[in-house]
């Protein structure tokens, strides 16, 4: 395996060890309060799935709960990871395997809030394992020898992939996989620097908008209505911040809920923080922004996770999730 870009997840795992294990790390009472209001920065990925915050934020739901959000963006949550767990975030946005594999390297990290779920619907998810127009791969079982890009190495992403190379039945060990920014990823794959890649909106429409076609809806393939991303804290910070933590809850709850029943308004924000344009825009996939997460979903991305050798010892769901 290699990287295409300069990858921000060399060592994250020493990274998030090293500022764990630092004195000072986690840094329970960071977060500035100023007349009532108390600001906390946020660690998020410039993608779809984070528009609630932009949305709730927008709407006035964090500022009702004394709230200022500060936010910060990165290449995926493996890399927002060791922020967390230094303090320089008080939240952080990331996908589920991301904390299972920092929870199991000893890391302390705490699910505070439900991100977003897959729509669970085959070739109609938000999240898809794309090939450029006219490419003669037409299943994921093909990928074998083939260079497939996903954000980050040894994470959700992956492990999606290699659950719908199974399932079509091609040997996942023999997928050549490189990170990428999801960004990115719609010119390396026009240009043939790739020959798949595994998006996730805007990317998604991005790609289709080439003429780009979906071979395989991995997200889906791992649960039905998978719990694919969460917000969290360090597990210092939790403690230490109960009340913070609580109207962060609260005010995640409402953005979601509000994203969900206000998706012309979700895609709208959407254009704040990304270069989307407008008509790509439009025939974007959202995802489901549930209130509450999809334990048994997670149960399975946890056993497929121990299948590709991703933790040193099995997560702790109870004392992961809320």
């Amino acid at each position: 395996m290699r990287r295409l870009s300069a990858g921000l997840t060399a060592g994250v795992l020493l990274l998030v060890a090293t500022a764990c294990g630092s004195s000072e790390g986690g840094s329970p009472d960071a977060g500035a309060s100023s007349g009532g209001v108390t600001t906390v920065k946020v660690g998020l990925i410039p993608i779809v799935d984070v528009a609630p915050l932009y949305l709730g934020q927008k709407q006035g739901f964090f500022e009702k709960q004394g709230l200022k959000l500060e936010f910060t963006t990165a290449q995926g949550g493996a890399a927002i990871l060791p922020g967390v767990a230094s303090g320089q975030f008080q939240f952080g946005f990331s996908n589920v395997t991301s904390l299972m594999v920092a929870q199991s390297n000893g890391v302390p990290v705490k699910a505070v809030a439900n991100g977003i779920a897959s729509t669970g619907v085959a070739g109609e998810d938000f999240g898809a394992l794309m090939v450029k127009k006219g490419s003669p791969l037409k299943s994921p079982k093909e990928l074998e020898g083939r260079k497939v890009a996903i954000n980050t190495l040894k994470n959700i992403n992956e492990t999606a992939v290699r659950e719908s190379v199974r399932k079509a039945g091609g040997d996942p060990d023999k997928v050549d996989f490189v990170e990428l920014a999801f960004d990115q990823m719609p010119a390396a794959l026009d240009q043939g620097q790739i020959d798949a890649a595994m998006v996730v909106e805007p990317a998604t429409a991005t790609i289709k908008s080439q003429g780009g076609v979906e071979i395989a809806s991995p997200l889906v393939d791992v649960a039905p209505n998978l719990t694919v991303a969460m917000y969290f804290a360090s597990t210092q910070y939790a403690q230490q911040n109960p009340e913070v933590v609580k109207k962060f809850q609260d005010a995640t709850a409402e953005s979601l809920a509000y994203a969900d029943a206000h998706p012309d308004e979700a895609r709208q924000i959407i254009t704040t923080y990304t270069k989307i344009p407008a008509d790509v825009l439009a025939k974007v996939t959202l995802p489901k922004w549930p209130a509450e997460a999809n334990r048994s979903s997670i149960e399975a991305l946890m056993k497929l996770g121990e299948t590709d050798g991703l933790f040193k010892k099995t997560p702790d769901l109870d004392a992961l999730l809320p």
